[in-house]
């Protein structure tokens, strides 16, 4: 695993200093003062999901919220501070992609919950430095997730806890219908090539049974932001002139000269292209844009 994005900068001078003693913690069965939680997540993808079940009973902040943005350059400001400071939850990916909420969480000294999706998520077994930490393209750990945010925000307002069950259930439903997709794919395209810029959505690839063939010390480079060592670059173009996979995964929020250039690559030699993000898309919430993505790897798969 990698830390993908950058390392948060502290906010500095007085607003830092105005920001130490805001730290707010709810009752167990009380919302906050205005009536909603305050839920603070790193990204929209989890925010989505705490929106989905929490409805106008919770108030989301996500911090990595812009389709354009490249996630990996994230900069801190007093507002985000001010908003983990006042949060009675925290949401965080973990596995070293978003540091930036423990950096947050410090320097505001909330005794909020957080919730960490890798830790729930059970994937990581420990010891494995390449573990993919882009767990919110696991639909089962998304199951978890959705059922551990509905038991908290039950414990923070006990009154509303019915109406966060049930939405919960309707939830889950969905992303069981997502599983049972993947599920039925697999039966036709087990074991197919294919390749991605970066592991983003590798955990749809493995639903599916897919096999990923794109050289370790590509991906490895380009996840890390280095230069990509020649022969690695090489036998990645080769998967294209060859034809030997049938699609190519890649990050629309990243690019570099050899991201382009494998891109450039596939469209050449008629591979489909299909473009991953690690955030919503606007006027999307979880399900349609895990549906959509779905949609276009099978729609590439089927040419």
């Amino acid at each position: 695993m990698r830390n993908r994005l950058l390392a948060l900068p502290l906010v500095a001078g007085a607003a830092a200093l105005a920001l130490t003693g805001c730290a707010t913690s709810s009752a167990s069965g009380d919302a906050s003062s205005d009536g909603t939680i305050k839920v603070v997540a790193s990204t929209n993808v989890y925010g989505s999901i705490v929106e989905a079940i929490g409805g106008d009973h919770v108030s989301v902040t996500s911090i990595l919220n812009d389709p354009s943005q490249d996630p990996h350059s994230f900069e801190s400001s007093a507002k985000t501070q001010l908003a983990v400071s006042k949060a009675d939850l925290l949401i965080e990916n973990g596995g070293g992609y978003d540091d930036f909420m423990t950096t947050l969480a410090d320097a505001s000294s909330t005794k909020a919950d957080t919730i960490n999706v890798v830790k729930l998520s059970g994937l990581d077994k420990g010891g494995d430095s390449e573990f993919n930490e882009h767990v919110f393209y696991s639909y089962p750990t998304m199951v978890k997730l959705v059922a551990d945010v509905s038991k908290r925000l039950g414990d923070l307002d006990s009154t509303d806890g019915d109406t966060f069950t049930k939405n919960a259930d309707a939830l889950t439903t969905k992303l069981e219908g997502l599983e049972s997709k993947t599920a039925e794919l697999k039966k036709t395209y087990d074991g197919e090539k294919v390749s991605y810029t970066e592991p983003v959505p590798g955990y749809l690839f493995d639903a599916i049974g897919l096999d990923n063939v794109t050289p370790d010390d590509f991906s490895e480079a380009i996840e890390e932001g280095d230069d990509v060592p020649p022969a690695a670059l090489n036998d990645t173009l080769k998967l294209f002139s060859g034809g030997t996979v049938k699609l190519l995964a890649y990050n629309d929020q990243t690019s570099s000269p050899e991201t382009e250039q494998v891109k450039k690559a596939a469209e050449d030699n008629g591979i489909p292209v299909v473009g991953v993000t690690e955030t919503l898309p606007k006027g999307e919430d979880y399900v349609s844009w895990q549906q959509a993505n779905i949609d276009a790897v099978q729609a590439a798969l089927q040419k």
